[in-house]
């Protein structure tokens, strides 16, 4: 999950950039700045000095910055040093490096068990 290099379904909020509102991309999101709101990506990415908050749902979640509200993470999130996560949070797979922190609820499930954030009429982006 290391890899920064854009591909043609990136979406990047740079350092110094607030977003409020909602977001769906199929590919991956990386965030250095602030974003709150909803969240719907295939790989989220929030660097050190990233903060994300709200309704996030994501295949796969990168955390060196900050993580908050309800969150879903269909397959593996990785919290790493410095990043912090609070809130609830349901997961497949769940990695915590030493410094890493977490706050709030978690629940685990099977990878295809895993309950979506997304409205059942909203389709989830494809890998």
């Amino acid at each position: 999950m290391a890899d920064t290099t854009p591909s043609a379904s990136s979406l990047i909020i740079g350092e110094g950039v607030t977003f409020v509102g909602s977001i769906t991309a199929p590919g991956r999101a990386t965030v250095n700045g602030v974003v709150s709101g909803e969240i719907t990506v295939h790989d989220l990415h929030i660097g050190v000095q990233g903060s994300v908050s709200g309704s996030i749902d994501a295949h796969t979640i990168d955390v060196h910055g900050s993580l908050a509200q309800n969150i879903v993470c269909h397959e593996h999130i990785m919290i790493h040093r410095n990043g912090a996560v609070s809130g609830k949070l349901d997961y497949a797979e769940i990695e915590i490096e030493r410094g890493g922190q977490f706050m709030g609820q978690m629940t685990q499930h099977p990878a295809d068990q895993v309950k979506s954030t997304a409205e059942p009429n909203k389709s989830r982006p494809k890998p």
